[in-house]
């Protein structure tokens, strides 16, 4: 090779090297270690710092946003106790707790057979609204349920999204539903509502949308262009204005976890709105420092809720309600697939958080089995 002149040498150098790179091309493409997709890279973390996970609350807890089955025999409804127990929840408010004869099974079977540990929503049925006098049966029925035990309302996501009349689509905001609104407000139980679902559901699923690996996973999640998220948030914030008498709890943060400017603006306008946070912990974990202020000013006005019952997922909450950690994962890589923090919550507004502000705006609950 020494005897060959200086450019022929130096072709047959940079034709190895372009074969040895080659091979190694090949090689990376077919070793699924240096090739992979955004859903096979979960690396762990080599930093090192000081790590309080939670498997119980500091305090007792109300969730505000459960969904449990009203048919459960006894066996399932005792072992719901026995997973609250372990974890410290005092009260489960199930929010699928339907109607008339559904709703007194549940009372039968949760709120009945374990006294102080279960309260119930009602729901309302939106079929045959275009029929006469769908408006009065609704208020009455709602009124019945109430008399059967019923501690609030829940509003799922269909009104507004799904639930239609002659005319089409039926705003959260449509006036024949005002009377049941005003109805919760004279009878003293909250409303909880849950509008729309989180914004980029309505953005392109592309790489620059942060929920994309969710609506990969989920692809009905993804919305049509109309109504848009704004249009039925509005409609909901309409609904507030005109029943300031009625306490209304905006299901998920109403959606504004991710932007608390705004939510603080909303709370500040409607003084008869309170949020809970089920399923978008992953939003406050991720900004402790904002998150936390938020809380700490807002404490009257946020209620625990996580939403799913899944026993093991709670102690995401704690940890980033109570402590000062640092870097741990969420629970589910679709929804964050970042990591979290600790907000490390004060006492005294944990207390609201968890059961404080749930027993001033739902009746019936036994303070005794409370911290003061």
């Amino acid at each position: 090779m020494s005897h060959l002149p200086r450019r022929i040498a130096l072709g047959l150098t940079i034709a190895a090297m372009s074969a040895a790179s080659g091979a190694v091309a090949q090689e990376r493409e077919g070793d699924p270690n240096l090739i992979m997709d955004f859903e096979s890279y979960k690396p762990i973390s080599t930093l090192v710092v000081p790590a309080h996970p939670k498997t119980r609350a500091k305090f007792p807890f109300i969730d505000i946003h459960a969904h449990l089955r009203n048919n459960a025999d006894e066996a399932l409804a005792g072992s719901y106790v026995a997973d609250m127990d372990a974890m410290n929840m005092r009260v489960a408010v199930n929010l699928s707790g339907r109607s008339g004869d559904g709703l007194v099974e549940g009372m039968n079977n949760l709120a009945r057979s374990h006294p102080g540990r279960f309260v119930l929503f009602a729901n309302v049925d939106f079929d045959g609204m275009d029929d006469p006098g769908w408006t009065e049966r609704a208020v009455a029925q709602f009124e019945e349920d109430v008399a059967n035990g019923a501690s609030g309302l829940k509003i799922f996501k269909s009104l507004g999204m799904y639930v239609t009349d002659a005319n089409g689509r039926v705003s959260t905001n449509d006036p024949r539903i005002d009377p049941i609104w005003a109805k919760a407000g004279e009878l003293g139980v909250p409303v909880l509502i849950h509008t729309a679902d989180p914004e980029p559901f309505w953005s392109p699923r592309d790489s620059l949308n942060e929920r994309w690996l969710e609506l990969k996973q989920r692809p009905r999640r993804m919305r049509p262009a109309e109504p848009s998220f704004e249009t039925l948030m509005e409609e909901q914030f309409d609904v507030f204005r005109k029943h300031p008498g009625t306490n209304f709890v905006s299901a998920h943060m109403a959606w504004m976890a991710n932007d608390l400017g705004q939510l603080r603006e909303l709370l500040d306008e409607h003084p008869n709105m309170y949020v809970e946070m089920g399923a978008v912990l992953a939003e406050i974990g991720r900004q402790p420092v904002t998150a936390r202020q938020f809380l700490i000013d807002y404490q009257d006005r946020v209620l625990f809720g996580k939403d799913s019952w899944a026993p093991a997922e709670y102690h995401v909450y704690f940890r980033v309600l109570e402590t000062a950690d640092e870097y741990f994962d969420y629970y589910r890589a679709r929804h964050a697939h970042w990591k979290l923090y600790g907000v490390a919550l004060p006492d005294d507004v944990l207390k609201k958080i968890y059961f404080g502000n749930a027993l001033r705006i739902v009746p019936g609950l036994d303070a005794s089995a409370f911290p003061e």
